[in-house]
């Protein structure tokens, strides 16, 4: 419990999670960073390497797919999505980002495993790049510190009905 929230709140040690990352490949030049990001809060969050696993999916439509591969395979505390959608001068953008999205949500309530979506959906590239910076506002970092935050938070609840 914690005394200021009231309540049960997660923490960001995960020291002995097993994380799982899905980045897409499509932007890489974005992704990339939102992997180095990622990488970074492992150290910040007491994550061993050997405790995670980086899969590569072809574009940020097809993440939420290994995203519940992953999650049921039983071998991840929780798995973060990283993609990256910019607009462009079609519709293609508003179906990727949706799709993604509805997917990885229902990839975590299909399994019961934090799947965060750790996706940047912008309109320019000055703006993608500015959520995949240098430091702790970097969407990977971002992702990683709150799939810590919830597979600690459910450690702590009462395990689902079967």
């Amino acid at each position: 419990p914690d005394p200021e929230l009231g309540g049960i709140v997660g923490s960001h040690d995960g020291t002995g999670l097993r994380i799982g990352l899905v980045a897409a490949r499509w932007n890489i030049h974005l992704t990339g960073r939102l992997l180095d990001g990622a990488k970074q809060a492992f150290a910040h969050c007491n994550i061993a390497e050997d405790d995670t696993l980086v899969a590569w999916a072809p574009g940020s439509f097809e993440l939420p797919t290994v995203c519940r591969r992953l999650a049921a395979s039983g071998r991840f505390d929780a798995v973060v999505a990283l993609g990256a959608v910019v607009r462009g001068e079609t519709t293609h953008y508003e179906l990727v980002s949706e799709g993604a999205a509805e997917g990885i949500l229902r990839a975590t309530l299909d399994t019961g495993v934090p799947v965060i979506f750790g996706l940047i959906t912008t309109e320019t590239e000055e703006q993608a790049l500015a959520r995949a910076g240098d430091d702790h506002t970097n969407k990977g970092f971002e992702g990683v510190v709150t799939a810590v935050e919830m597979a600690t938070l459910l450690r702590q609840l009462p395990s689902a009905p079967r």
